[in-house]
């Protein structure tokens, strides 16, 4: 085999990482972290520039960051499930990601048309279930920004 196909044939098998963008940036009105993405101002200015390694650290930042704030609110029972409701209802999702960043997709996508959240192999913990999906759905995503805020200041603030 060539040098050249083998170089193509490694590039080709790094996974290209997707930007965690959703068309919400808050770092162009002052915000050290963005209230769509959750990624710090550095990392949404610098992401085209970034390797895939660099940006897949970053999800996984993500990932770990808004996970601590599901398990709270949430059981996963079946994450297999969970993942077939989200192809069955054609919801886009990362497959590496992991089933917490699966069942926030979910919500943000259909929470307040989602009746029965067992279907998807997920449960709300007892402390929660007076709560509204919606309402749980805008929760997380409160906790989670703070969470990365919380996490700039301590790591990366000068």
């Amino acid at each position: 085999m060539h040098r050249q196909t083998r170089v193509s044939c490694i590039k080709s098998m790094v996974r290209r990482v997707k930007t965690p963008c959703i068309g919400v940036c808050s770092t162009g009105i002052g915000d050290s972290v963005c209230r769509g993405c959750k990624r710090f101002t550095h990392e949404v200015i610098h992401w085209n520039g970034y390797t895939e390694e660099e940006k897949a650290h970053i999800i996984r930042r993500l990932d770990v960051l808004l996970s601590q704030v599901i398990y709270g609110k949430f059981a996963i029972d079946n994450p297999v499930l969970l993942e077939q409701g989200l192809k069955h209802q054609h919801i886009r999702y990362d497959p590496i990601a992991s089933p917490s960043t699966w069942l926030f997709t979910l919500l943000k996508a259909g929470a307040t048309q989602i009746k029965d959240l067992t279907v998807f192999g997920c449960r709300v913990l007892p402390d929660w279930r007076g709560v509204s999906l919606p309402e749980l759905r805008d929760t997380i995503d409160a906790d989670f920004f703070t969470l990365s805020q919380v996490h700039y200041e301590r790591y990366f603030r000068v």
